[in-house]
């Protein structure tokens, strides 16, 4: 038991320290609007939770109800919210100023979580195929333990003076970035 806790931990640390980058990005999209952090961290379990329904699915044998090969598809997610937000940057619609018209959405980071939980995914269906029942539901339990901390993690990152200066400079301008180069990086994964 103590060794299936302690390889759930390293494989969810492994499997989504990338997460923090991300969720750095949305918390200085959502910074000084009410309820970001609770937006975040829903929209973190939610696509956390696809991503595991996904893992169980595929690691069950049930490949017809999700073909392996459909996953990189999941990149047009991040791809086109990207493209959206680097559209609303080019129209002068994405300002700093304006809070109210930096919406933060609890689906849009689910999506986002989601997509570029491709890697988790093929990661965990090897794991979830070779454990028993009981070890899958203890796998799934810890991961969802660390969800929170995890978005903790990214608003602490994000918060910091020199950190959350260079992310309310520049996020206008990353956030497309990341999550165009994020969808890219999925769908051409081989």
């Amino acid at each position: 038991m103590l060794t299936t806790l302690a390889a759930a931990a390293g494989l969810f640390v492994a499997t989504n320290i990338d997460d923090i980058i991300v969720l750095s990005l949305f918390f200085a999209r959502g910074a000084g609007r009410k309820g970001t952090t609770a937006a975040i961290l829903m929209g973190q379990y939610l696509g956390f939770l696809g991503i595991l329904v996904a893992s169980s699915v595929v690691g069950l044998g049930f490949n017809a109800v999700i073909p392996t090969d459909l996953i990189r598809y999941f990149g047009l997610i991040p791809l086109l919210l990207g493209l959206w937000a680097a559209w609303q940057t080019f129209r002068g619609e994405d300002d700093d100023e304006d809070i109210s018209g930096k919406k933060l959405s609890t689906l849009a980071v689910a999506g986002v979580t989601f997509a570029n939980g491709g890697d988790n995914i093929g990661v965990y269906v090897p794991v979830f195929t070779t454990s028993t029942p009981a070890e899958v539901a203890v796998y799934c339990a810890v991961f969802l333990a660390l969800v929170a901390p995890l978005v903790l993690a990214a608003r602490f990152v994000a918060t910091r003076p020199g950190i959350a200066e260079a992310l309310e400079k520049w996020e206008s301008v990353l956030f497309p970035v990341v999550l165009i180069a994020l969808g890219i990086a999925i769908l051409f994964a081989v």
